[in-house]
């Protein structure tokens, strides 16, 4: 074990340089304009999300070369270490590609099962929220919290939608019905930077069906460090691999599990509005 394994609070600063010189990547690529590759049917891949996964884990693999690394482009090598990391070079591909500026970098470091270390920088804003397991959650070095707010009605949440199969998604029928019984949901297009947004305060809470390991692993862990909570729908803890995730201010916690268990049994179901009203 090397001296910076012996201490957790020594892998942030070296996190978050990492992640500041990938954005600084990304960004020389977003102003280009980069040509888009497509794999599958919407799931659009720039040369800067490769190249920007391969800067990481050339810079991981030459600090820690006994750790193993799961990103989004390359996959996994499980070489049984006691550190794995979580890698998205480019959450919120979708924007990039069609330059709209919302869009980061996801690094998360986990020891022996249990996430230690998370950095998310937004390179747009020069924003670098990172949390330590024990230590809080900071956004350039400022302490943040969640929000105080207690009342659903009065909360501002977000969603996502996947890239593909929107069709087969049942989210839009969530969408919907949280949409009328809070302030208001967004939806921009990158699940990290929502989940820090949360830890933020900027945001109440959060959902979606189906993320990736990669696309959570720090989200969550800033969200927890700052406070909040993060459940599956169905109240039961965080899973890494359960597709199912709830973010919150811990104080509109159970109000929205109530509004999830009453979806899905189908109670309560506002008919959606027929577009041929909107004049009457």
């Amino acid at each position: 074990m090397t001296s910076a394994e012996s201490n957790h609070h020594d892998f942030v600063p070296a996190m978050a340089e990492i992640a500041r010189e990938a954005g600084a990547l990304l960004m020389g690529y977003f102003r280009q304009h980069v040509k888009i590759e497509y794999k599958g049917e919407a799931d659009l891949v720039t040369v800067a999300d490769r190249a920007s996964e391969k800067l990481i884990r050339e810079r991981i693999g030459a600090l820690w070369p006994g750790h193993d690394i799961l990103g989004e482009e390359e996959g996994l090598v499980d070489t049984g270490s006691d550190y794995r990391w979580y890698v998205d070079p480019l959450d919120g591909t979708t924007n990039f590609a069609h330059g709209f500026p919302v869009f980061c970098v996801s690094m998360a470091l986990e020891h022996k099962g249990r996430r230690i270390a998370g950095v998310v920088y937004d390179p747009t804003r020069q924003e670098m929220f990172a949390a330590e397991q024990g230590s809080g959650a900071y956004l350039n070095q400022e302490p943040i919290r969640v929000s105080s707010t207690g009342k659903l009605a009065e909360g501002l949440v977000a969603t996502g939608f996947p890239s593909h199969k929107r069709h087969k998604n049942p989210n839009i029928y969530f969408y919907h019905q949280i949409t009328l019984r809070t302030h208001g949901v967004r939806r921009a297009g990158s699940a990290a930077l929502d989940l820090c947004y949360v830890a933020s305060g900027r945001l109440d809470g959060f959902w979606e069906f189906n993320l990736n390991p990669w696309d959570t692993a720090a989200g969550v862990l800033l969200v927890e460090e700052a406070g909040g909570r993060v459940t599956d729908f169905q109240g039961g803890a965080f899973q890494i691999n359960s597709r199912e995730t709830l973010a919150s201010n811990r104080r509109l916690h159970e109000a929205l599990l109530h509004e999830f268990q009453e979806i899905f049994a189908g109670r309560g179901l506002e008919p959606m509005a027929d577009p041929r009203e909107r004049d009457r």
